[in-house]
C-alpha cells in the first residue's frame, strides 16, 4: 500500500469519525429537547385537565358569561391542536411558534374567565371549581420553568447544527432548527 493512499484511507477514518461524533452529539441534544417537551406537554396537560374540570362546573352558573367560556373552551382547543402537532415534531420550528401564539391567546381569555369565577362566592364554594382554581394558579411557574429548559435544549441544538463543520452534516443529517416558546 502506497504512502498516498494510506494518507487517502486516515483521512477517510478521521472525516468518517468526525462525522459519527457530530451525528452522535447532535442526537444527545434533540434527545434533551425531547425530554424537555415531555416536561412542557405534562404542564400543559395538567393545566387542560384543570381547565376542562372548570369550564365543566362553571358553563351553566355563568351561562350570562357564555362568551368568557366560549373563548377559553376555543383557545385551549387551538391549545391542544397545537400541542399534538408539536406532540408529532417537538422540532418542528412552526408547530412550537403556534403553540407560543395559542397559549398567549388562552392565558388572555383565561385571565376574565377566572376573574368572573372568583366574583361567584357560590362557585369557589365549590371544591372542585377551588381545585381547578388551585391547579390553574400552580401551572405558570411550572409551565414556566419548563418552557425555559425546552427553550435551553433547543439553543443548544440550534447552536450545535448551526456551528461549523457541522453545519455542512445539517442538511445530510436532516437536522433542523428547534423553535422557542
Amino acid at each position: 500500500m502506497s504512502t498516498a493512499s494510506l494518507s487517502w484511507l486516515v483521512a477517510l477514518l478521521v472525516l468518517g469519525l468526525w462525522m459519527l461524533g457530530a451525528h452522535n452529539r447532535v442526537t444527545a441534544l434533540k434527545t434533551a429537547v425531547l425530554a424537555a417537551w415531555t416536561q412542557v406537554d405534562a404542564a400543559l396537560q395538567i393545566r387542560a385537565q384543570a381547565l376542562g374540570a372548570l369550564l365543566a362546573k362553571v358553563a351553566e352558573p355563568l351561562a350570562s358569561e357564555a362568551a368568557a367560556v366560549d373563548a377559553v373552551a376555543g383557545a385551549l382547543a387551538q391549545v391542544q391542536a397545537a400541542s399534538e402537532a408539536v406532540r408529532r415534531a417537538p422540532l418542528a420550528r412552526d408547530a412550537v411558534a403556534d403553540l407560543g401564539k395559542a397559549d398567549a391567546v388562552l392565558a388572555a381569555v383565561l385571565v376574565r374567565l377566572v376573574a368572573l369565577v372568583e366574583q361567584q362566592p357560590a362557585l369557589l364554594g365549590d371544591e372542585a371549581v377551588a381545585a381547578a382554581l388551585q391547579a390553574l394558579r400552580e401551572a405558570p411557574p411550572r409551565l414556566a420553568f419548563a418552557r425555559q429548559l425546552f427553550n435551553e435544549a433547543g439553543s443548544a441544538y440550534n447552536a450545535a447544527t448551526s456551528q461549523f463543520p457541522t453545519r455542512l452534516l445539517a442538511s445530510l443529517l436532516r437536522f433542523g432548527q428547534a423553535g422557542r416558546l
